[in-house]
């Protein structure tokens, strides 16, 4: 009985952390996305040089890489979580 019960706690930890994770990477998203929409505005300036243009492009794409990345990373969780299967992730 006791390792059923420490198993459902171990359980109910990983799901409270990878919950605690999603949310952090829903609202990291969000700001890279408003940070992606500022890059957009700057850019429509017709002032800019090609060099300068070419930075914001960069920018954007790196951007892009990376809200793509944590769009993954959150979707496992999420995956994860629904599937009643959440687990700790260790970091040594």
């Amino acid at each position: 009985m006791r390792q059923s019960q420490a198993d459902t706690r171990r359980q109910n930890v990983a799901k409270r952390s990878m919950t605690k994770e999603a949310k952090q990477l829903t609202g990291l998203i969000a700001g890279l996305r408003k940070s992606l929409d500022g890059i957009h505005k700057e850019r429509a300036n017709t002032k800019l040089s090609g060099a300068e243009m070419g930075l914001l492009d960069e920018r954007r794409n790196n951007l892009l890489l990376t809200i793509s990345a944590l769009d993954d990373r959150l979707s496992a969780v999420q995956g994860l979580i629904d599937l009643g299967r959440p687990h700790v992730i260790r970091i040594h």
